[in-house]
């Protein structure tokens, strides 16, 4: 956890100082106990009633690039002494993952305590939402008169001076497309691969959005054919803020919406708009998400990495996830049939159950996973040991930055570099931790014949079996399977 740690007195007197000291040694204390870092010291000598303060400000700064994890302060009075101030830091940081924690108990959002946020703050939140709703008049005047006003305008559509004009591109062409192929019969996946396919750019690519992505998906056609923007009708407030502190959305009802009609030039024929209503309400999706099937959430493609669906129509088998939701330009089809692959299972575990059943083999199985787990032991404790050296070393480190020992740059190389360090010992632990738990499996070797004795006795593979006996199965290009078992198996693997 990195910490940024706020601390404001309100004058430069002698007696302000000491508390400016007194509160550092109160931090210091407690991030050792904690075993967290200290990313920087935030302080300012000023009144709390105001917003502007540098410190503060440049600390806002860093939140919003979510430079750290938590923001410690000796009390919330130190943040802000305005509800305004109060929920801007407290709704920043719910939006970019960080935590507030007051030494005083009073906040705390690790563990949910946030209450005293209400005493700071209801008088503001009443303010706002007087503000919201005189927003709310503002922005059905403005409907009433045909404006439009959102960050963005319907695909196909450009805003000038308030209005909605049709594009002069070829985005209203593909809207006109995407209603005139769902009526002929395709459905919101096949359309969207195909625009996908063919290179047409996306809605938020149009719209200049960062980081938009070039495949069309199901929900963006959706959003398409259900916008009656498209027939000339001027909708506003289709989503709503959840509450004045928060700018999370929410959908509004149909009567909550301000809608007007023939407001502006329409792309699509009201005829038309109806049609596909009542055409989406009769039929279900041509291609569906995945169905929740034997090898499900076990069967992955082996280049792309995305999950297998299975796929009835070709014939009771799998094909890759995302060649079945974008086509060919995102991957090829993988195809692997399920019968075949539970031949291969079952082929697999009886060779196994045939050795398992000689005396000589069950011996050396049993002497192997001993001897093996007795090293996988061996490993875990070495690497516990270095983690609490690790751990013991970044509080030292505290210390002799609480004792200018050190500068912050230092310390922050030093915590970086050991920080490294508990990373990759964590991940070599977690490694190791799951071949202890691969290793259970064959701990009872006379456990281990009954439950493969048992699964034979099956006419098919249950999922439970399934899960208990293998980790996961990666599919090469031209179908072959690479099953990875999660037993020690003999050598006809």
């Amino acid at each position: 956890m990195r910490c940024a740690i706020y601390i404001r007195v309100s004058t430069d007197k002698e007696e302000q100082k000491a508390s400016l000291k007194y509160q550092k040694e109160l931090f210091y204390k407690f991030i050792e106990e904690k075993g967290w870092d200290i990313y920087e010291f935030y302080v300012d000598v000023q009144s709390g009633t105001t917003a502007k303060r540098k410190n503060l400000q440049r600390m806002i700064e860093d939140a919003q690039d979510k430079k750290f994890d938590i923001i410690l302060a000796k009390e919330l009075s130190r943040l802000a002494r305005n509800g305004e101030l109060s929920y801007k830091i407290k709704n920043l940081c719910e939006n970019q993952g960080i935590h507030i924690i007051t030494l005083d108990n009073a906040i705390n959002t690790l563990t949910g305590n946030t209450n005293m946020f209400g005493l700071y703050a209801w008088m503001y939140e009443q303010e706002s939402q007087n503000t919201s709703n005189r927003v709310k008049e503002t922005l059905k005047t403005r409907a009433k008169k045909g404006l439009f006003k959102g960050s963005n305008p319907p695909y196909g559509y450009e805003v000038v001076e308030g209005k909605l004009y049709i594009r002069k591109d070829e985005t209203p062409d593909i809207v006109r497309r995407i209603y005139r192929e769902y009526l002929e019969g395709s459905g919101r996946e096949s359309i969207a691969r195909r625009l996908y396919n063919e290179g047409v750019k996306t809605p938020a690519d149009v719209a200049g959005k960062k980081n938009a992505s070039d495949k069309w998906n199901d929900s963006t056609i959706k959003l398409i054919l259900t916008n009656p923007h498209y027939v000339g009708d001027l909708v506003q407030g289709r989503t709503t803020t959840v509450s004045v502190t928060s700018k999370k959305r929410k959908k509004q009802q149909k009567d909550e919406m301000y809608i007007f009609e023939n407001t502006h030039e329409p792309i699509i024929s009201r005829d038309m708009f109806e049609a596909v209503q009542n055409l989406m309400k009769q039929r279900k999706k041509f291609i569906t998400a995945p169905k929740l099937h034997l090898f499900t959430n076990i069967l992955f493609c082996a280049d792309c990495g995305k999950g297998m669906w299975y796929r009835s129509n070709r014939p009771h088998g799998y094909i890759c996830g995302n060649y079945a939701r974008h086509g060919k330009k995102a991957c090829s089809s993988h195809t692997i049939k399920e019968d075949f692959l539970k031949e291969t299972i079952l082929y697999d575990i009886q060779k196994l159950v045939q050795e398992i059943d000689k005396e000589q083999y069950l011996k050396e199985l049993e002497a192997k996973s001993k001897k093996s787990k007795k090293d996988i032991q061996q490993k875990l404790d070495k690497f516990n040991k270095q983690i609490e050296v690790l751990k013991i070393r970044k509080k030292k480190f505290i210390n002799l930055l609480a004792d200018e020992k050190i500068k912050h740059d230092e310390y922050l190389e030093m915590v970086e570099d050991n920080n490294n360090e508990l990373s990759q010992l964590a991940e070599k632990k977690n490694e190791i931790i799951s071949m202890l738990e691969s290793e259970q499996i064959i701990d009872n070797i006379d456990k281990l014949k009954q439950e493969l004795l048992q699964f034979l006795n099956f006419d098919e593979l249950t999922p439970e079996l399934l899960h208990r006996l293998i980790n996961r199965i990666d599919v090469k290009e031209d179908g072959t399977p690479v099953i990875h078992y999660r037993f020690a198996a003999p050598t006809f693997e």
